[in-house]
C-alpha cells in the first residue's frame, strides 16, 4: 500500500513539473512609428524598458533592447520582436548626427526626443516609467511623436 502510494505521488510530480516545461512562455511583436520628423539626416534610436530604475535612459545604456532605424520620407519603423508579456516604456531620439548620444544645448536637448505615451515634455511633465510604460499582452503598434525643443 505504502509503496503504491509513493508510485502515484512521484508521477503525479513528474507530471506536474513536464506540464510546466512544455508550457511556452507566450511573446509578442511590438511596432514603433515616428512621423515627422524634422530632417532625414542621421538615424533613429529606439529603446525599450521594462525597469522603472533604468527610465528614462539619457545616455542610452539601461534598456532591455535597442534598434535602429533608417529615416524614409521623415518617417522611422522599428519591429521589436520576441517580447515576453510585460509593462514596458520606449524612449526614442532622433539621432540627426549618428553619435549614439543626445546632442545638448545648455541644458535642453537639440536633437528630437519621443517616450511613449507622451505627446509634450517639460519642467511639469518630465518623464517617468510610471507615465510611459504600458502593458504588452498582445502584437502591439505604437505611434509616437518626436519632439524638437
Amino acid at each position: 500500500m505504502k509503496r503504491t502510494l509513493n508510485l502515484l505521488q512521484l508521477t503525479l510530480i513528474i507530471l506536474l513539473l513536464s506540464s510546466f516545461h512544455n508550457q511556452k512562455k507566450e511573446t509578442y511583436n511590438l511596432t514603433i512609428e515616428v512621423k515627422d520628423l524634422r530632417n532625414s539626416s542621421g538615424t533613429v534610436l529606439f529603446a525599450v524598458y521594462n525597469r522603472e530604475d533604468a527610465f528614462p535612459d539619457e545616455h542610452y545604456k539601461k534598456y532591455l533592447k535597442k534598434v535602429t532605424g533608417k529615416i524614409v520620407k521623415g518617417t522611422s519603423t522599428v519591429t521589436f520582436e520576441s517580447l515576453p508579456a510585460g509593462k514596458y516604456a520606449v524612449n526614442i531620439l532622433h539621432d540627426e548626427d549618428n553619435d549614439g548620444k543626445i546632442k545638448k544645448g545648455l541644458i535642453l536637448p537639440k536633437e528630437g526626443i519621443g517616450f511613449s505615451n507622451y505627446q509634450s515634455i517639460g519642467l511639469s511633465n518630465k518623464p517617468l516609467f510610471s507615465k510611459a510604460s504600458f502593458n504588452l499582452q498582445s502584437d502591439k503598434v505604437l505611434k509616437i511623436k518626436i519632439i524638437y525643443l
